[in-house]
């Protein structure tokens, strides 16, 4: 039994037919969703169906992460079936210009997801990393695929203090949440992800008239804060995080200079030891 997705009944297995069942229906953005024990990457396996011409709403799920990667290419692991490692493939029609947002957009959604059904007060590092405090829940990797975008993401769900891949992490079991049974959690973040996507598109892209910006600025963590954000480089710079703006970079301000950033790995200075 050691080898058995029942081996740890605390654990258990996440049904495909359950979940096609509940999501993929007739007018749903989710057109597919596959269950695998293990994936090397599921950004890296759900790319390669992408270009294989995969349809919009395909979604892969993966019980175990082998080769799990993070923003700026760390490496991610956890045990089988502790959290949720899942991608989607989305091929949206907008305006270039407004195409960042759907990573930040999907930030935003799974933080009310998870807000809503485990009773946490989740809030957002940007740009989209999900927040309890200030540790770690989950982390939320999009990549351009061609025409479309993979957004992939990792939960802590039921890890244990020790089995968190780092000290600055968390999980819904450690917080104690209401809810840390991974079915109506996966159900909860792709339902809120399709609002949110359906708003973005039904605006072309555009994050204030959809409401997205004034729903990220309601959840971020960042804006308000001292930040250190460690720049494409090796350079980096700390001054306060003022706004998100209409393209959703961040702006920060240093020695009375104003900086719009779109790319960078922030640190909260207030909550470094």
């Amino acid at each position: 039994m050691a080898d058995s997705r029942y081996s740890d009944l605390h654990r258990p297995p996440l049904s495909e037919a359950a979940l096609n069942r509940a999501l993929v229906r007739p007018g749903s953005l989710w057109t597919k969703l596959t269950v695998v024990d293990s994936a090397g990457s599921t950004n890296a396996d759900l790319a390669e169906a992408a270009r294989a011409g995969a349809a919009e709403g395909t979604v892969l799920v993966a019980e175990a992460q082998l080769a799990g990667r993070g923003r700026l290419g760390r490496a991610w692991s956890a045990p089988p079936r502790s959290g949720l490692t899942f991608s989607v493939l989305l091929r949206p029609s907008l305006p270039p210009a407004t195409q960042g947002w759907l990573s930040l957009m999907y930030g935003v959604a799974a933080a009310s997801a998870v807000r809503r059904l485990a009773e946490v007060e989740v809030r957002l590092k940007w740009p989209n990393d999900l927040l309890i405090g200030e540790r770690k829940l989950a982390g939320v990797l999009a990549e351009r695929v061609d025409d479309a975008v993979v957004i992939g993401m990792g939960l802590n769900v039921s890890l244990r203090q020790e089995e968190l891949p780092v000290e600055t992490a968390t999980s819904l079991g450690i917080e104690k949440a209401a809810c840390v049974d991974r079915d109506p959690l996966l159900r909860a973040v792709l339902r809120e992800v399709e609002s949110h996507y359906r708003d973005l598109t039904a605006v072309a892209g555009d994050a204030e008239a959809a409401g997205l910006r004034a729903a990220y600025l309601a959840s971020s963590a960042t804006v308000g804060q001292r930040v250190r954000v460690e720049l494409p480089g090796g350079r980096s710079l700390t001054g306060l995080a003022t706004d998100v703006d209409a393209a959703g970079h961040l702006q920060v301000e240093e020695a009375g200079e104003r900086h719009t950033l779109s790319a960078g790995d922030v640190v909260h200075v207030r909550a470094e030891k």
